[in-house]
């Protein structure tokens, strides 16, 4: 079975928190000023703490620095699948010095609406990450319906530093085997030097290979390149569709051109206002809710690897499970071993969508029985380890963009180590694993430009937030959150399990969506979908 595919949402396979590579952007230590729900429940979230500073918008008028991106012409060549062209954007590498001379060039692609209807404009995407391929997306996945894709020019460009896009690079194939399968539940201080060791030799190789971009592919400077590929198709207003960390793209670029949105879908939202550490926390008590929701399914079956008695003993059982795999790791039929750190990427990797569940109660099996092949599998997924033993730069992207979007949330293990008792709260199974992930941009080599803020986005067109209420990777009081900030925010609430909603499934989810893009109606507000 094709596991990557059965894996694959509507949204990215990674969003927030990740093992080794901190996926969610990382924020000052200090910040408690909102509860998170690991601390009160996934309900509790207040409104947006209005004392974070808001996102300023861009000037309307185009620089004249900044005029001849604007005014470029793109060279289309066929591509990809059929039906689909590809072309190269410039931009600049640093908007405070545009440079001819250092001139990103970014990889876009398109497939031209084939009607039936009048032809509404273009529609972007972006399935998160960071660092998935937007392309790669929309050649292979994006499953907007035909009615939609009749419609518009269906659009996506891989964001700077991603894929084809002025790639970011760290480790070599073999370094990063070894990277991945670090122990990130370090039990003493030598096992804690081993995981400070990787942190800062990931770094540097991040540095080495990839110097160039590393100080500039922060999200504030992808939206700034996403209105010149807006500008140069033609299109007054941008019409987007962003899964994941694309919603943070998407409420970037509203907030930095309020004036220039038109139909903004964003799926499985993120919420700016938040530190790394209010981030981390609250990813960590979402991806227990999604495994209890998994154990509560499968203690129903007699089957079931982590027994039939509770959710709870669900838990102690994987917990204990991980227990031996870090004392003696499990053959795979592979050179690797199955460790306790590719273990539990494989089962967050399972909890990205419910569809996955049997194949992890079946890999579950055969690992308790000295087979570690199938999760194995389910972790290369994770990480985008392809058959021949190489990487996607999805893994060297991310960091490099959560680490410049806001300051570590740990400077230090001894700050991890005092965290420890909350995030184990959170989740007895992945707490430990989620409160050491954001150490690695503490030893980050490029200095972090931004800070939490809210986005507001005032004078914009209706954006339609959309939540999904067990959603392990953006929990849903994310979509709360930005929906609260965004002056015309709606919120669309789908009561369901996985990772992000649109076009899986629910035909009140889509049907919502579809009007909103075809139409320009949004949803009644608050409605909900299950």
């Amino acid at each position: 079975m094709d596991t990557s595919r059965l894996l694959r949402t509507s949204g990215a396979v990674l969003a927030a928190a990740a093992l080794l590579v901190s996926c969610s952007k990382p924020g000052s230590p200090d910040g408690d000023a909102v509860a998170s729900p690991a601390q009160h429940g996934p309900d509790a979230r207040p409104e947006s703490d209005k004392a974070t500073k808001p996102l300023d918008p861009l000037p309307t008028a185009v620089p004249a620095a900044l005029r001849p991106y604007y005014d470029q012409k793109l060279s289309w060549r066929s591509c990809g699948p059929k039906g689909f062209e590809c072309a190269t954007l410039r931009a600049p590498l640093d908007y405070a010095k545009p440079s001819r001379a250092t001139d990103l060039k970014l990889a876009v692609s398109r497939k031209k609406a084939p009607g039936p209807g009048k032809r509404i404009g273009s529609l972007m995407v972006d399935p998160g990450g960071p660092g998935a391929s937007a392309i790669n997306y929309l050649q292979q996945y994006a499953p907007e319906p035909a009615a939609v894709k009749a419609r518009y020019d269906m659009v996506a460009m891989d964001p700077r530093g991603v894929a084809r896009s002025e790639p970011v690079r760290c480790l070599t194939n073999k370094q990063m085997d070894g990277y991945t399968q670090v122990d990130q539940t370090p039990d003493d201080k030598a096992e804690q030097t081993k995981l400070t060791t990787a942190y800062k030799k990931f770094a540097d190789g991040c540095k080495t290979r990839s110097g160039k971009v590393l100080g500039h592919v922060s999200t504030v400077e992808a939206a700034r390149d996403m209105d010149i590929f807006r500008a140069v198709l033609g299109d007054r207003k941008l019409t987007y569709v962003g899964a994941s960390y694309g919603t943070f793209l998407g409420a970037t670029y509203a907030g930095l051109y309020p004036s220039r949105v038109g139909r903004l879908v964003l799926d499985g939202a993120m919420d700016p206002s938040l530190t790394s550490r209010q981030l981390n926390e609250d990813q960590t008590a979402g991806f227990n809710t999604a495994f209890n929701s998994f154990a509560a399914d499968c203690i129903k079956k007699r089957d079931c690897p982590l027994g039939t008695k509770s959710t709870a003993d669900a838990g102690k059982q994987l917990s204990a499970f991980f227990r031996r795999l870090d004392a003696r790791p499990i053959a795979t039929g592979d050179s690797r071993e199955l460790t306790e750190s590719l273990a539990t990427s494989g089962v967050i990797a399972a909890m990205y969508d419910q569809s996955a569940w049997p194949l992890l109660r079946e890999y579950l099996t055969k690992a308790q029985k000295g087979d570690g092949s199938g999760l194995l599998a389910l972790s290369d997924t994770y990480y985008e380890r392809d058959p021949d033993g190489s990487y996607a730069n999805q893994m060297f992207a991310n960091p490099a963009v959560n680490c410049l979007d806001l300051p570590p949330a740990f400077s230090s293990p001894a700050q991890v180590e005092s965290a420890l008792p909350t995030f184990r709260k959170a989740s007895p199974v992945f707490g430990e694993n989620f409160a050491w992930a954001p150490l690695n941009c503490a030893y980050w080599p490029a200095k972090a430009t931004g800070e939490a803020h809210r986005i507001e986005a005032k004078g914009a067109a209706p954006i339609l937030v959309v939540g999904t209420t067990r959603d392990p990777a953006t929990p849903y009081p994310w979509a709360r959150g930005l929906a609260s900030q965004l002056s015309s925010g709606r919120l669309l609430t789908y009561e369901g399990d996985g990772h992000t909603a649109y076009g899986r499934g629910s035909d009140c989810i889509d049907t919502a969506v579809n009007t909103y893009l075809l139409e320009g109606t949004p949803p009644a507000k608050n409605k909900r979908c299950s």
